[in-house]
């Protein structure tokens, strides 16, 4: 005899949620495969290059509420192990080469990440900020990095000795692979246990300290995660550029990331990447113009009508209107 599961109003809203998420994703991931024969693939890299690193930033802020002024120096750590090691190993393939700039970013954002969680809030900021500055004046100083010239000639390789990476088509669909690599940790671990216990100690710390969670250790991981990601994003971007620089260490990097994340809308998923878009877009189309000196100018006069406008985000005002309209 067979037994039939009826489903609670709840269960049936949360499977149509479900059901919508995947149509989006594969909508997504269909437009990004058509992408580079619409727009020019060097500039659609660096959106997703950027999109990935703020999408690490994101899962900080808007799943753990860790607020980090020193991002930037995983983006750089990333970027130039990764450009170090290409350039003065010419048999190392450029995979490994990424694998291995992630690897250091994650070894660093652990020992960032053991002091900064000791502190809340403001400090907490400050700390990571004052760690970034030390790594950027190492890079400044450092033998191997080219110093205020950078690391230039990072040779593209071949994908596991076969695939040709100096043909941008190529490059861009790799690139592409390693965006949704990265998206989809974070999406898978933003909707884990872990991910719900983030939001718990980002909403009330306190009250999940009390129900016998390690909140230092949660903390902890989720910052190496991110450190991890956003070394990621560096390692690839330095193989696309086939250069690592000081911009990628500086702080005003870590302030970019921040107004990508606010302006698509922290806390969501997709937010980060329209951001990062966005704010590459008008940064790409601005410097062409003659408006180019004025880019901070402008891009800082549209933070602060996304700031009085809508809290949320672009994509957070949409995701309130959807659930308005569509419950």
């Amino acid at each position: 005899m067979a037994i039939t599961q009826t489903l609670t109003p709840a269960m049936q809203r949360r499977r149509k949620a479900q059901r919508r998420r995947c149509a989006l994703y594969m909508v997504l991931i269909a437009i990004g495969l058509a992408a580079p024969f619409v727009a020019y693939p060097v500039f659609l890299m660096k959106v997703l290059c950027f999109a990935l690193f703020a999408c690490a930033f994101n899962l900080l802020l808007g799943f753990a509420g860790l607020l980090s002024f020193g991002h930037a120096a995983f983006l750089a750590t990333g970027g130039y192990v990764t450009g170090t090691l290409l350039a003065n190993h010419p048999g190392l393939t450029p995979e490994l080469g990424i694998l291995l700039g992630t690897v250091a970013a994650v070894v660093l954002g652990i020992l960032f990440g053991a002091l900064a969680i000791r502190r809340q809030g403001i400090y907490f900021a400050m700390v990571t900020l004052a760690l970034a500055q030390m790594v950027y004046f190492f890079f400044v100083q450092a033998p191997f990095t080219g110093g205020e010239d950078g690391l230039h000639g990072v040779p593209r390789g071949e994908l596991f000795g076969l695939i040709n990476l100096r043909d941008n088509l190529n490059m861009y669909y790799f690139v592409f692979a390693v965006f949704l690599i990265g998206f989809a940790i974070i999406q898978r671990t933003v909707h884990s246990p872990f991910g719900q216990v983030l939001k718990a100690i980002r909403e009330n710390e306190p009250r999940a300290l009390s129900l016998g969670y390690n909140v230092d250790a949660y903390k902890l991981v989720a910052f190496v995660i991110s450190a991890g990601l956003a070394g990621l994003a560096g390692a690839t971007k330095s193989v696309v550029f086939q250069l690592a620089s000081l911009t990628d260490a500086h702080w005003h990097m870590s302030g970019e990331v921040i107004l990508m994340t606010l302006l698509g809308g922290v806390g969501t998923l997709f937010g980060p990447l329209v951001g990062a878009g966005l704010v590459v877009g008008l940064q790409t189309q601005l410097a062409q113009s003659p408006l180019g000196n004025w880019v901070s100018v402008i891009l800082g006069a549209i933070f602060v009508i996304c700031v009085l406008s809508f809290r949320s985000g672009i994509v957070g005002e949409i995701g309130l209107i959807v659930r308005k309209n569509f419950k």
